[in-house]
């Protein structure tokens, strides 16, 4: 072990192994796990140590030299995100492309076995997996995302958080973006006074939205002022708004306070800071894998869990005809709001605002649905942290004919998988989808048959 030049911060000269999900590598110094970024399975690197004590069970530590590198090793796409050259300039590389050192075909390679590995721990599932790249990636696994969010340094500059950090990184550009999102040109505004920014760029290209989320007591005039910089008049059109998460208020300063998304036949509202789909094509891919993994009927009864604007709801309700019904429940009430305006012309759908398992408790009450009550398939976009034990035991009294599970994180869906086959349901089919292209995340879409009999 060395330290870095003028520091105590520990050096390790480690051998990578493993990949482990979250981002990281595995690799071992005197018996303990150190959990290493930037790095690939194979190497010999230098390492500073970012996280741990003498007496911490495991270390987290970050790449800041390769002393022997992977034949998959890349140069990164963006500067302010890549630990190497962050590592010479003797600043912390910013966090969201912690895999722009891994060419893209590696990158896959890894998500699969670290989605494997989940199957395996947690839901005791040995399944082969194969990771899929968006039909239409192009220039490199970047210009992807329609939704970014920034920070503001102390002075106005827009920036970035290091990984598990309040260090703040300035930038300019963000490859990752669509360009409706780097046309902004964000880095040139003075955002003093703005706490975060939030930017929504819809792929099919309507009027972005920029939420500026403001410090505490700053005078609205200055607000307006970062909204007459951002959008000047007679210029391409933005849409601009304060979001103050606390009060949950919502006010417009230029445009509107939503944009307009479409997928496939379908336009949906999402306002604020609305739930959508970050990849442009996300939407389209996933509500492909729904129809085809969950393959509705006229005339069924269904139930869309963690509903959103209405994604899924939409094309669900199509399917079933007037003669169906579609359950559409959504946590967030300003989404839920969303989803009725996007479906008010579908009378077979119910809307209702509020939590997952207490919707279900109301809607089907008794073990088996209750009398007369039916449901024929659920359709399940839970947030990162899965459904959850309460909800997977409530579909399993239901006892539709098909559960189908989109998912953004493996370890929460490996979770709820390894309950649901505890109780006698079947993995039918399974996707993993490469939504999330120089990160470690990504989507996934399984379906679940239930116990016969």
């Amino acid at each position: 072990m060395t330290t870095t030049p003028g520091t105590d911060v520990p050096l390790l000269e480690l051998s990578i192994g493993s990949p482990a999900h979250g981002g990281h590598f595995v690799a071992r110094h005197e018996g303990r796990v150190v959990f290493v970024r930037h790095a690939l399975p194979g190497e010999r690197v230098l390492a500073r140590v970012t996280d741990g004590g003498g007496d911490a069970g495991f270390w987290r530590a970050d790449t800041v030299r390769v002393l022997e590198p992977s034949e998959h090793r890349a140069a990164h796409p963006w500067q302010a995100a890549g630990a190497l050259l962050a590592a010479a300039a003797g600043r912390a590389p910013r966090g969201g492309a912690e895999f722009g050192h891994i060419g893209l075909e590696e990158q896959r390679r890894i998500k699969a076995a670290v989605f494997s590995e989940q199957l395996r721990r947690l839901a005791r599932v040995e399944r082969a997996v194969e990771v899929e790249p968006a039909e239409q990636e192009h220039d490199g696994g970047l210009g992807w995302r329609t939704r970014a969010g920034f920070a503001v340094d102390a002075a106005g500059r827009l920036a970035m958080h290091a990984h598990r950090s309040e260090e703040l990184v300035p930038v300019q550009q963000m490859p990752l973006a669509v360009d409706a999102v780097n046309e902004l040109r964000l880095w040139e505004l003075d955002l003093a006074g703005v706490a975060r920014v939030e930017v929504a760029a819809p792929a099919n290209g309507t009027v972005p939205l920029v939420l500026l989320i403001p410090e505490a007591g700053t005078p609205p005039r200055r607000l307006a002022r970062v909204a007459a910089a951002l959008a000047p008049e007679g210029e391409r059109p933005v849409s601009v708004a304060v979001w103050e998460p606390d009060q949950a208020r919502l006010t417009r300063l230029r445009g509107r306070t939503w944009v307009q998304e479409s997928c496939g036949a379908h336009q949906y509202r999402v306002t604020g800071e609305g739930f959508w789909q970050i990849h442009r094509q996300a939407p389209e891919i996933l509500t492909g894998a729904v129809l085809d993994g969950v393959r509705p009927e006229p005339g069924w009864h269904v139930a869309d869990l963690y509903a959103g604007a209405g994604l899924f709801t939409a094309p669900l309700a199509a399917a079933v005809g007037e003669g169906g019904r579609v359950l559409s429940v959504e946590g967030a009430a300003g989404t839920s709001r969303d989803a009725r305006k996007n479906l008010h012309g579908a009378p077979q759908v119910d809307i209702v605002q509020g939590k997952v398992d207490r919707v279900l408790r109301s809607q089907f009450p008794g073990r088996r649905g209750g009398s007369g009550a039916r449901l024929d398939a659920v359709v399940l976009d839970p947030p990162r942290a899965g459904a959850g034990r309460t909800v997977v035991h409530q579909l399993h009294a239901l006892r539709p004919q098909v559960i189908g599970y989109v998912s953004c994180d493996p370890a929460s869906f490996a979770r709820d998988l390894g309950w649901f086959l505890s109780l006698g349901w079947e993995l039918d089919s399974l996707r993993v989808f490469d939504l999330y292209p120089h990160t470690h995340h990504m989507e996934s879409f399984a379906s679940l048959r239930p116990p016969a009999g």
